[in-house]
């Protein structure tokens, strides 16, 4: 099993699993029965409509007009939903960057473009071969739009990293909480997680005296609500610097 590490605009590293052919290609052929499901339904119209009644090149025109977003498909629906077609949703799987920064429609662009070398050139070879050899699981189209796809399974909790939600009202408490770092603050999160679930309050005192001799500080909030405005205050920071 392959992983990528992701890192968020937080400095946080998450771990995602990176999708090889096998689930890749059920991906594919979903959308291939979406795409037959639709141009049958085109047919059918433009055969049993009296709008189309007419010369056979014009209802040909007509369906070809009709059928065009199907040559689209693909492209469209990354753009739209963020790097997933509807297969790749079913199927919990998406394009992102390998850099951790958002996807653009020009990185969809190019992936979508190279598709006539990974997909429609020698029945998929060069496409399967280059995820095959490839560390990152990259098809051509793939290694030139700097994506990966990834599963999106298992989604990473908030518990599970330094984040805190905070509203955008929130007042911090403590302004020098930029002086720990994200490992001091990663630490001291597992802890006091750990704590509260075991109502372990001895450890949750030693969390706090160890924090107030980092930080200088005094406080006359109970240990749980201490910690948890630090760690709140801390995010608050990082994530406006």
């Amino acid at each position: 099993m392959s992983n990528i590490a992701i890192n968020t605009a937080q400095n946080v590293n998450l771990d995602y699993k990176l999708i090889g052919v096998g689930e890749r290609f059920v991906a594919f052929l979903i959308d291939g029965l979406i795409l037959i499901a639709y141009m049958t339904i085109m047919e059918n119209l433009v055969a049993v409509s009296e709008i189309f009644d007419t010369d056979s090149w014009t209802r040909r025109g007509f369906l070809g007009l009709l059928t065009l977003p199907a040559l689209f498909y693909s492209l469209l629906c990354h753009v739209l939903f963020s790097g997933q077609t509807i297969g790749k949703m079913i199927m919990k799987i998406k394009v992102v960057r390998f850099d951790g920064a958002p996807t653009q429609w020009y990185n969809l662009l190019v992936r979508w473009m190279l598709r006539i070398i990974d997909i429609w050139m020698f029945f998929a070879s060069i496409g399967v071969m280059s995820i095959l050899l490839s560390d990152k699981k990259q098809r051509v189209g793939d290694s030139a739009a700097g994506t990966v796809v990834i599963s999106v399974k298992q989604k990473h909790k908030i518990s599970s990293t330094i984040l805190e939600e905070i509203t955008d009202d929130y007042e911090p408490v403590f302004n020098n909480v930029t002086l720990l770092s994200d490992k001091d603050v990663r630490i001291i999160k597992e802890a006091f997680m750990i704590s509260k679930r075991n109502n372990d309050f001895k450890t949750l005192t030693i969390i706090r005296n160890k924090i107030c001799g980092l930080l200088q500080i005094e406080s006359d909030m109970f240990d749980k609500e201490f910690i948890d405005t630090i760690l709140k205050d801390y995010n608050y920071y990082t994530q406006n610097m």
